[in-house]
């Protein structure tokens, strides 16, 4: 964790705690609403301090962090759990949604590409 900083851009920390793949994903997420700082929307250039509450939802996923520390670049997995503590809630929320979703899949959710002949054929007979 760097030395100095007091406060870092929500976008940053984000990437940085390896919550999103680049920079630019996690600021269109902070701006469609998918992350909330302390219960409330946020944009992408608002300081995040230790101690602050972060909602971040990703697809299904949705976890509550704490932030603990701040760090400008991005370093390996181990060290970027170290950049926040999940709360409690959080983890039993995502447990449970994890055992209902191994319960019950999504339809179509093993769907992967283009159908192959025989399913486009069985598509095209569905419709006559």
């Amino acid at each position: 964790m760097a030395e100095g900083l007091d406060a870092l851009r929500l976008d940053k920390w984000l990437w940085a705690a390896r919550f999103f793949k680049t920079r630019s994903l996690a600021s269109a997420a902070v701006d469609a609403g998918k992350v909330r700082w302390q219960g409330q929307h946020a944009k992408p250039a608002r300081e995040v301090k230790i101690g602050d509450e972060l909602e971040i939802s990703i697809g299904e996923q949705t976890w509550t962090v704490i932030v603990c520390g701040l760090n400008a670049l991005r370093r390996p997995a181990p060290e970027a759990r170290l950049l926040y503590e999940e709360t409690a809630e959080s983890m039993a929320r995502r447990e449970r949604q994890a055992e209902l979703h191994k319960l019950a899949p999504t339809p179509g959710a093993g769907l992967r590409g283009r159908p192959t002949k025989k399913a486009g054929r069985q598509i095209r007979g569905f419709g006559a």
